[in-house]
């Protein structure tokens, strides 16, 4: 019977945002609500537990959320995302554009966020389809793929970063991981893939050509790349850093080691580099700042929102019922995540709210099978992003900005998510092999 209720929950759930289009934040409060109720939680507990399952999943995670999305920012206003897209793909030249655009997807990609990202850099595919006549579509696929894999894959984007703390993983462990998992998949779903899109007709609107800064405004190749790849190189080092000294336990090191401390280091590296130092005044910077939170309100909401249904699975018991039912299964953990979040995502369409309730779903299973927490946060990722449809965001953002037909973007955008998605399965159950 549990188990029928948390399914009427994960239903409910779907209706109340894809087809009644509820805030998510909200539905995700009353679905915790009513399921505490059917499961038996007494009335006087259920919003405690709501409440300790919001403050538990965001304590750890808005510093890294809120600090990724304002460093973000900060590279988006002041130029340094244009950089890096200008230097690469003059590297790269034209014949290889599709490279060169993936390279800049995935760099940029890490410390933006998808919709930043989007906005951002496709006018910058824009202005490269109508200087040099390529193929819109094609061109834009190779970079989008790059930013839809470190969405996905990579703290601190929020899925990602809030399933490392809900799984007590590693954070840097998981970014290396999945650096390596995002690769093939990048390359698979983007470079590979968009040669076979050659011929799908397309005429970005007017409105989306872009408005770039002047070449002297902009920040040095040097210091673009070097505080867009700050936070992977910080927290690279500080995993690599424990076995070079041999102590895994120096209070310094563990203290440095702290993902909030890593991205208020990179924080403040960026607030120099990109701001003061080239002439902003500080409060100027704070406006970005301010700016990039709200950008990120409704996500940390949702965050917490997930987090107060994982709660109230686990204060009712029912978690771990269904994870013994899961682990009967004799299916893979790692495949079980994915399966959850690709579900998930197909009927809802948030890759976010994909990722958070599969996570609530799975989490007893990692600690009964002895599974890599951080592979499991790579693989409920790859299953977040698997089939986007038309009741996903970024499908329309799609269409509407390279103005195609529906036909033509579910060949394109959806076939696309799907490469990325099982890529990154298989690459996380290469990894398990090796690491185990």
């Amino acid at each position: 019977m549990d188990i029928l209720i948390v399914l009427g929950a994960i239903v409910l759930l779907v209706l109340l945002i894809g087809v009644f289009k509820i805030n998510a934040f909200l539905s995700f409060l009353f679905v915790s609500v009513v399921a505490g109720i059917f499961l038996g939680i007494p009335l006087d507990k259920i919003t405690q537990s709501v409440e300790k399952g919001i403050g538990d999943i965001l304590g750890g995670n808005v510093v890294i959320i809120i600090a990724g999305a304002m460093l973000g920012k900060l590279i988006a206003d002041t130029g340094a995302a244009q950089q890096v897209a200008t230097s690469i793909v003059n590297k790269t030249g034209i014949k290889k554009v599709h490279w060169g655009v993936a390279a800049v997807g995935f760099i940029v990609g890490i410390p933006l966020f998808y919709n930043t990202g989007f906005v951002l850099l496709v006018p910058l595919i824009f202005s490269m389809v109508y200087q040099y006549k390529l193929p819109a579509v094609a061109t834009g696929i190779s970079m989008l793929a790059a930013l839809s894999v470190a969405h996905g894959f990579l703290p601190p984007h929020p899925s990602p970063a809030a399933l490392v703390s809900q799984f007590h993983a590693d954070l840097g462990k998981t970014l290396l991981y999945g650096i390596v998992v995002a690769i093939p998949a990048i390359v698979l779903a983007g470079p590979v893939f968009s040669r076979f899109l050659l011929k799908i007709p397309s005429a970005p609107l007017e409105a989306f050509r872009p408005q770039p800064m002047a070449r002297e405004n902009l920040p040095s190749p040097f210091s673009s790349f070097f505080v867009a790849l700050l936070p992977v190189g910080l927290f690279a080092l500080m995993a690599v850093l424990p076995f070079v000294t041999g102590d895994k336990h120096a209070p310094l090191l563990s203290f440095l080691s702290q993902p909030s401390i890593v991205m208020l280091i990179a924080l403040t590296a960026g607030t120099w580099i990109l701001g003061i130092k080239r002439g902003k005044r500080l409060p100027a910077v704070m406006n970005i700042y301010a700016e990039a939170v709200k950008e990120v309100a409704m996500i940390l909401l949702i965050i917490g929102g997930a987090g107060g249904l994982k709660q109230v699975l686990t204060d009712s018991g029912v978690s771990n019922h269904i994870a013994t039912l899961l682990q009967e299964t004799h299916l893979s953990p790692l495949f079980l995540g994915w399966l959850s979040a690709a579900i998930i995502r197909a009927a809802v369409g948030s890759a976010t709210v994909a990722g958070f309730t599969a996570a609530g779903i799975i989490a007893p299973l990692i600690a009964q099978t002895h599974t890599d927490p951080n592979l499991m946060v790579l693989s409920i990722g790859a299953g977040s992003l698997m089939f986007s449809h038309v009741n996903d965001g970024g499908f329309w953002m799609f269409k509407e900005y390279f103005n195609v037909s529906i036909k033509d973007t579910l060949r394109s955008w959806s076939i696309m998510e799907i490469i990325v998605s099982v890529t990154g399965l298989i690459g996380v159950f290469i990894l398990n092999i090796f690491i185990h």
